[in-house]
């Protein structure tokens, strides 16, 4: 366990400057992190199942698509609580993740600009799916060997 705090906490990176510390959230403490990590992502995941209840309604294309999105931005922010937030978004940027996150952030914003500028309901949904696979995908990267396993199982079955 102090070894996960350890990696968490980031101390096992090089020494750090008092900006990158504060903006680390290194001042909050272990349990705390892990309370609003909580929060934030189980937030994240009422908006999202909020924001698909929404779309059966009449005319609640809208409300889904920015529930949804908040849902998803809501379970992104979430690590940075455990992480802190210059270290997730250098995360977020490295070569393994670059295209992953490009491709979940403009989906994020392509939902938004097709529901409220385009007024394409059809649109939306597509970015809502894309939004969610491309999540996924993201997501993934972080368990060690999981995109390639995912890979190997859908070569396998369409072999």
């Amino acid at each position: 366990m102090d070894k996960l705090r350890r990696v968490l906490n980031g101390a096992e990176d090089e020494e750090q400057g008092l900006t990158a510390q504060v903006l680390d959230a290194s001042s909050l403490s272990f349990g705390t992190r892990v309370k609003w990590f909580a929060i934030c992502f189980a937030a994240g995941i009422l908006c999202s199942i909020l924001g698909t209840g929404l779309l059966f309604l009449p005319n609640g294309t809208k409300l889904f698509a920015v529930f949804y999105t908040l849902g998803n931005l809501a379970a992104l922010f979430s690590t940075c609580f455990l992480m802190g937030p210059v270290k997730q978004i250098k995360r977020m940027f490295e070569p393994n993740r670059l295209i992953a996150t490009i491709v979940m952030l403009l989906c994020l914003a392509l939902t938004l600009c097709a529901v409220f500028w385009w007024h394409k309901k059809g649109l939306a949904i597509i970015f809502c799916i894309l939004q969610f696979l491309a999540m996924t995908w993201y997501s993934l990267s972080y368990i060690p060997f999981a995109r390639d396993a995912i890979m190997k199982c859908c070569t396998t079955c369409l072999n």
